[in-house]
């Protein structure tokens, strides 16, 4: 009868998926790390530049989804997360012509963070080990637009947002003219989005000091569909 059993386990362990036994050294995120080294945050920003070229050109790259797809259907490995806008106008997939698997993206109103927001960045960074945290504003962005106007929001959640906003308003008020106003605001909303997205995270503040994270902030444009780099190479927070 011990023999039986013994034969049994044997044959259980053979033919049952995960009855033999894993190597000590796995770990959680193994499956999910690089196959190799990110490029450096110079090189992943000039891409997105070389893509946002061809976008305001009216040339995008074809590629080939479907065989795209199935490679990315087991792992994602995308060098660089994207705080954006909601604005239906301004797509960073395709304002940078990037295709699936290369940009994870998190969009809010006014390009802000909440916890959801943040920890969905932290998992790129934690966990697929993404590199590049591009923050996106745009011209004439509403979100700020309503900041700057001083109405009462009809909802908290609207408020929520617009409070969000506010410090960047407040802190353009003291040079920007009137009609100056709002541009001047969008632009000191992306800086205080990129400050606020390390002070409220620990994770993405050790990712900085520790040079595996860099944080870029920048535009969109929607005369020209251009983005220009508000924050230059030597105070990318990185």
């Amino acid at each position: 009868m011990k023999n039986s059993l013994s034969y049994l386990a044997i044959l259980l362990a053979l033919v049952i998926p995960g009855r033999a036994q894993q190597p000590a050294t796995t770990t959680p995120h193994a499956a999910h790390a690089p196959a190799t080294p990110a490029p450096s945050a110079d090189a992943i920003w000039a891409n997105l530049i070389v893509g946002n070229q061809r976008f305001v050109a009216g040339k995008p790259q074809s590629r080939a989804l479907p065989a795209l797809r199935q490679k990315l259907a087991s792992a994602q490995h995308p060098h660089t997360i994207v705080l954006a806008c909601s604005d239906s106008r301004v797509s960073p997939d395709l304002v940078f012509d990037q295709s699936l698997g290369d940009l994870f993206v998190i969009r809010t109103a006014g390009n802000v963070a909440d916890p959801v927001g943040l920890g969905s960045i932290e998992y790129a960074v934690d966990h697929l080990h993404s590199t590049v945290l591009v923050v996106l504003g745009h011209q004439k962005c509403g979100a700020v637009a309503a900041a700057c106007s001083g109405d009462k929001m009809p909802s908290r959640n609207l408020e929520a947002i617009v409070d969000k906003i506010s410090p960047a308003v407040t802190q353009a008020k003291t040079y920007a003219k009137p009609d100056d106003l709002l541009e001047a605001a969008v632009k000191e909303n992306v800086h205080q989005s990129a400050k606020d997205v390390l002070a409220n995270s620990e994770i993405l503040r050790d990712a900085v000091k520790a040079g595996k994270l860099t944080v870029i902030e920048a535009e969109y444009q929607f005369d020209s569909g251009a983005v220009a780099r508000l924050n230059s190479p030597a105070s990318g927070q990185n």
